[in-house]
């Protein structure tokens, strides 16, 4: 651990240090406030330890079993995963373990019995829990961290067993659910709890990847109507255009492919702009998560 932290001060910024610890605050307002007082379940090893913690005396807490199954999991992935990102994880977790224990044990809330925002409402506590606990988990992945081990493991086994990440983690928390309800003796609890995994799942999406995902925009045209159809896009958009050649696969002709990013709102002026000028143009209209470039760089 010692050499981990001296070699991850090498390289961590103060700016993802602020938002992962941003991160750790809010994820842990979401479970101590709305989730874990109604008994609903994160999804992971969050919720995980949200079982445990109920299952257990209470001098073992939900912080202390969010250290306990967390740890060894960022450790086993060290290699995979680099020393910079186990250092972020292992960070947001203990801002994540440390606020929680603030809120449940030294704080003047009370949060043994219910919500002190939703009440017991399980819907409005599904919902808000897992919509606030996403922006804390989504935070965390997008400054280098993460919030929780299952997916460390997903990266490291997923495929050794032939699924995706994305699989790997849903079979966990579907196991994790089912767990819940033969334990609970029922299954509204892990019901709801369902909803709070997809609220989480999406409100992550929006912060990882954004509200407004760019379009990337792929046009065949012909090689003559290229550089117009190039200047016409680089003027209606102030934007660079990328140009490749290309072949028709069963005409044998000359072609161009044409590369340009654009948002939603722009599609609809693209196409007008390429059919103005080459009626025969193919475009194909694809999203992208995030675009990193200088002005001049196309």
């Amino acid at each position: 651990m010692k050499n981990l932290l001296q070699r991850a001060r090498k390289t961590i910024k103060i700016k993802n240090m602020l938002f992962l610890t941003i991160a750790g605050i809010i994820n842990a307002f979401g479970i101590t406030i709305f989730l874990n007082p109604v008994n609903l379940y994160d999804s992971g090893i969050s919720g995980t330890a949200m079982l445990a913690a109920q299952l257990t005396p209470e001098s073992l807490s939900l912080s202390l079993f969010l250290i306990i199954f967390n740890l060894p999991l960022f450790l086993f992935g060290l290699k995979k995963q680099g020393k910079k990102f186990t250092f972020y994880a292992i960070y947001t977790v203990a801002v994540y373990s440390f606020v929680s224990w603030l809120i449940t044990d030294v704080l003047p809330v009370d949060v043994s019995m219910a919500s002190p925002l939703a009440g017991t409402d399980l819907l409005l506590c599904a919902v808000f829990g897992g919509v606030i606990s996403g922006i804390g988990s989504g935070l965390a992945i997008k400054f280098g961290g993460a919030m929780d081990g299952i997916e460390v493991m997903a990266v490291i086994f997923a495929k050794k067993i032939g699924v995706s990440v994305g699989s790997f983690v849903m079979a966990y928390n579907i196991v994790l659910y089912v767990v819940c309800g033969f334990i609970l003796q029922s299954w509204i609890l892990p019901l709801y709890s369902i909803v709070t995994y997809f609220a989480a799942l999406k409100t992550i999406d929006f912060i990882v990847e954004g509200f407004d995902r760019a379009k990337a925009a792929t046009i065949i045209a012909s090689v003559s109507r290229c550089d117009e159809i190039c200047n016409a896009l680089s003027e209606e958009f102030q934007s660079g255009v990328t140009v490749m050649q290309a072949q028709g696969g069963y005409s044998g002709k000359d072609k161009v492919m044409i590369y340009f990013v654009v948002n939603r709102f722009q599609i609809g002026k693209l196409k007008e702009i390429v059919r103005e000028i080459d009626k025969k143009a193919y475009i194909s209209i694809t999203e992208v998560a995030d675009v990193f470039s200088r002005n001049d760089s196309l």
